[in-house]
């Protein structure tokens, strides 16, 4: 009889497996925000470049740019993002994090420093390190893929 595949050694099993976990250590920490983590990307990647249109804000935080609309939008329900049309360009939406957004951000920090450290709780100072650049090194070698 033909054995399984050995999947729970598999990296793409691990890598899911760990963004299972980091995903559910930033709801449990985020908890009173009512934010998931694309928004709290989203949020910062606005107060860094603020005024960034739409399609590179998706590709700064990596996510797909047709989904990202429906996040902005939540985010702007909130009102933590304000979207307008590019004067030059009416198709381009520009986005900005608002004054509350950007308070709620700042708030979070502390919470989503906490879920870093949890998620790598387990490993020692060297290991985190080498993780994260074992991770950057395989995010890098496909960013053609992006």
């Amino acid at each position: 009889m033909p054995k399984s595949f050995n999947f729970s050694e598999a990296p793409g099993h691990q890598i899911r497996r760990a963004h299972q976990l980091s995903i559910a250590l930033f709801m449990e920490e985020t908890a009173g925000f009512d934010v998931t983590p694309v928004q709290f990307a989203i949020l910062n990647a606005l107060m860094d470049d603020p005024g960034e249109d739409q399609v590179t804000l998706s590709g700064r935080v990596a996510f797909d740019a047709a989904t990202s609309g429906s996040v902005i939008g939540r985010l702007e329900v909130k009102g933590w993002v304000r979207r307008e049309a590019d004067p030059a360009d009416k198709r381009r939406k520009l986005l900005w994090v608002t004054p509350e957004g950007e308070k709620m951000a700042l708030q979070m920090k502390r919470a989503v420093s906490k879920v870093q450290s949890r998620l790598l709780g387990p490993l020692m100072v060297e290991e985190r390190k080498q993780l994260g650049a074992l991770l950057g090194k395989l995010i890098a070698g496909h960013e053609d893929m992006a």
